[in-house]
């Protein structure tokens, strides 16, 4: 059904990285989150109306304020959508994550309510009424919001929506919230024994701390995360590829909403080619990882050393020491002012950002040591800076997402 719905209302459904199509997308799931909830609320209410029972028409109108969830998505990727104007030149992606934030509100809201009634019950147990016709229209409730809840996943996890992940939270916090009242009845039909607080009570507890995950994981991305490893494998990778790019360092990636993003890294050029070749050769690079990788990317050019032998081999030195005394540390800038009795080593070191006054201290001293066990006449002048790769102590360069 899912693939279905995807083939034959998103035109190019393939290309997710295209703006129009990821809104698509957004559009799609939310016109399928308010029509199964508006499906459940007429279904509930008529059954309610027909019992006379208060309960079910109560959770018909849940299901109402449920619709809510999939509106805010919905307004969430439209706006979001918008194009870059004078003042927001980067475009307004972020406001998909506004959009998930008020949504695991909605979530957490939800889990403290249910909590009151929870503890409510426990202190003042209700007699529970064994209906068939309620545990049946809470079946087809877990039905609808289960599909609906991993509809929302396939698409949230194609486009890497954030909003979309929410309402699958909402909607499997609705589908444990349900099913637990099942459970309770037909527990309470079979012993006589009401556990309808205690499990209420389990259950707001997850439906909370699910809202709160969700809350903290949009907010990353809004306060400013770590460089995701595979994103800076990928453009470090494909700067690298070119010819006449010796290495790469400094990626910072600042982050404007999802598939919206801009970089700055350093690239590394031989300081022998001419300069206005290595210009050209920067300016086709951004200009194709615009179209390639969707990223608008700023390089700065850094002139190495790739033919002084003496060069390289300190070069080496310092690269194969470092190494040894901790492969998360890297070094980078490496230049040399050479005279006949000092020899400047300067050069940026790389340390994990976990690292400790104490530990860049330690590492610095061992390493001008070691160098100038090689050579006394080694004089190092050495730049600490931090790796702000997410998920890893970074062997290699530097990469930071401050915003």
């Amino acid at each position: 059904m899912t693939e279905f719905l995807v083939r034959f209302f998103i035109k190019d459904y393939q290309v997710v990285e295209k703006v129009s199509v990821r809104t698509a997308y957004g559009v799609l799931a939310s016109m399928v989150g308010i029509f199964c909830n508006i499906f459940l609320f007429v279904v509930k209410l008529s059954v309610g109306f027909f019992l006379h029972s208060i309960s079910v028409m109560a959770d018909a109108f849940n299901n109402l304020s449920d619709a809510g969830s999939s509106v805010i998505s919905y307004i969430g990727v439209k706006m979001a959508s918008k194009p870059a104007d004078e003042d927001h030149p980067f475009g307004h992606g972020r406001i998909e994550y506004i959009a998930a934030l008020i949504v695991s509100f909605l979530i957490m809201e939800v889990g403290f309510t249910f909590l009151k009634d929870s503890i409510s019950k426990i202190k003042n147990p209700e007699i529970l009424r064994f209906q068939l016709i309620s545990v049946c229209i809470l079946i087809l409730s877990v039905g609808v919001k289960l599909w609906l809840g991993i509809f929302n996943r396939k698409l949230g996890e194609k486009i890497d929506s954030k909003v979309m992940m929410a309402v699958f939270t909402d909607s499997m916090g609705d589908v444990v919230t349900t099913a637990a009242t099942i459970l309770s009845l037909i527990f309470f039909r079979i012993t006589g024994i009401n556990i309808d607080g205690f499990v209420g009570l389990g259950v707001a507890l997850l439906v909370m701390w699910a809202g709160f995950s969700i809350a903290k994981d949009t907010l990353e991305p809004l306060i400013g995360e770590a460089v995701d490893p595979e994103i800076y494998d990928r453009i470090k990778k494909y700067v690298e590829k070119y010819d006449g790019i010796e290495g790469t360092h400094d990626l910072i990636v600042h982050n404007y909403g999802p598939n919206r993003s801009m970089a700055s890294i350093h690239a590394e050029v031989p300081n022998d080619t001419d300069v206005e070749k290595s210009h050209e050769i920067i300016d086709r690079i951004e200009k194709n990882a615009v179209e390639e990788l969707g990223i608008f990317l700023v390089i700065h050019m850094d002139p190495i050393e790739t033919r002084n032998e003496a060069i390289l081999l300190i070069r080496t030195q310092v690269d194969e020491i470092m190494s040894e005394l901790d492969p998360h540390a890297s070094v980078h800038d490496l230049r040399v002012v050479a005279g006949e009795n000092q020899i400047n080593v300067i050069f940026d070191m790389v340390v994990p950002y976990s690292y400790t006054e104490e530990q860049k201290s330690t590492l610095q001293q061992e390493l001008v040591r070691r160098l100038q066990e090689i050579d006394a006449r080694y004089q190092c002048v050495i730049t600490v800076e931090h790796s702000y790769v997410g998920g890893r102590g970074d062997k290699g360069d530097r990469g930071d997402s401050p915003s």
